[in-house]
């Protein structure tokens, strides 16, 4: 639990060290507004921030710790999450990186939920890679949502005003329409207008609500799913008092610029929120696991294998990722 009157102390997964998470993590935390905010504590082992250090040619001062009360201030810290010494390949696919991307993420999480952290940020990890028996979650978020014990979460793209979620998150496209159930949308919607009052401080947020089909399903000429259980959930949280419009057809919404009239957007699948999020955020951006007990942030790219170990990568996204850790860690302790 936060301390009062002192910075949160936010773990950071390595995310694979084979992709751009290890660079991005050092240059963000050379940012000066980074540790004017949190106490940042890094989940990894000395090798992998050393080989990073030193390709980057960095002057990035850290302290080794091996307990958390240790972490005190506006420092950077270190916390070992394994000893043994691995092969760094910048920009190879390696099941082995996988497997300490996991050490490093189950090691965060297991603080977290004893409440010695106050949020983590993840760095990439390749979901392919991570796959096996003691890990088989499409990604973060569900991996978290388990962890966390909770039936529901958000996958919650946040760029300042523009925030955008997704009723399904993972899942084929073939199998998008049967899971916008009324049940499913009342829930990702009932998250997001709880978030957006306690994690960001909306008091009486207002939310636009996505159609599924093209035009909204133009009054069931193109779709009934608007007709028969998007619309009808809006109504429900209109008649309870909220603020929520819909369903919107996405293109001529995002088009026109009426998403910045809103403090939230609920889209109902994966591409149909953060194709025009990206579009509109994708450097700096940042994902947030919104209706969980704890907070998760990450950065709204991935491993980018194509790229690691260039030091071309940027780091605002997960910069941003921090940051926004440390503000809704702030918020909840209000």
């Amino acid at each position: 639990m936060k301390e009062k009157n002192a910075p949160p102390k936010i773990g950071i997964s390595i995310g694979d060290y084979n992709g751009i998470g290890p660079e991005v993590i050092i240059k963000a935390l050379l940012n000066s507004s980074v540790l004017e905010r949190l106490t940042p504590i890094i989940y990894s082992s000395l090798q992998v921030i050393n080989y990073y250090k030193e390709q980057l040619k960095s002057d990035l001062q850290f302290e080794i710790i091996h307990s958390l009360d240790e972490a005190i201030g506006n420092k950077i810290y270190l916390y070992n999450a394994w000893n043994e010494n691995v092969k760094i390949q910048p920009g190879i696919e390696s099941k082995i990186a996988g497997q300490y991307a996991i050490k490093s993420l189950s090691m965060a999480v297991k603080h977290l939920k004893e409440e010695r952290i106050d949020a983590i940020t993840t760095a990439p990890l390749s979901k392919d890679l991570v796959q096996s028996t003691d890990f088989s979650f499409p990604g973060h978020t569900e991996y978290l949502t388990t962890q966390a014990g909770s039936q529901e979460s958000l996958m919650f793209l946040v760029h300042e005003s523009l925030r955008v979620g997704v009723v399904t998150g993972h899942i084929p496209l073939q199998k998008v329409s049967a899971a916008v159930t009324k049940e499913k949308v009342g829930k990702k919607l009932g998250i997001m207008l709880e978030s957006l009052k306690t994690d960001f401080g909306k008091k009486n947020p207002r939310v636009a609500v996505l159609g599924l089909n093209p035009h909204a399903g133009e009054k069931g000429l193109l779709g009934y799913e608007e007709d028969e259980t998007i619309a009808p959930t809006i109504k429900d949280f209109q008649e309870s008092g909220y603020l929520v419009d819909g369903p919107m057809p996405s293109d001529g919404f995002f088009g026109q610029g009426d998403y910045k009239t809103y403090d939230g957007i609920l889209a109902m699948y994966h591409d149909q929120g953060l194709i025009p999020f990206k579009t509109l955020a994708f450097a700096e951006g940042v994902n947030f696991t919104a209706g969980l007990p704890f907070i998760r942030t990450s950065p709204d790219h991935g491993t980018a294998f194509g790229i690691a170990g260039k030091s071309i990568a940027d780091e605002i996204s997960f910069k941003n990722a921090l940051l926004l850790a440390s503000r809704v860690a702030e918020n909840r302790a209000i």
